[in-house]
């Protein structure tokens, strides 16, 4: 990891949400939902390597 984020109650609580949303989402299965949200992280992460090489090619 690159980086450690620090949340205050406030934005874990907010988080806690989204994540019981997510899993019920899947029908309660947090694996399943777990390698959902890996796959789109991947693809999140193309997207932005594909952003910053753009921005090294205008540099």
């Amino acid at each position: 990891m690159d980086h450690i984020v620090t949340l205050d109650s406030r934005q874990e609580a907010a988080l806690q949400a989204i994540a019981d949303t997510f899993i019920a989402q899947h029908k309660g299965d947090a694996v399943k939902a777990l390698k959902e949200m890996i796959v789109l992280n991947g693809h999140l992460q193309e997207r932005l390597d594909a952003v910053e090489s753009r921005r090294r090619a205008v540099r």
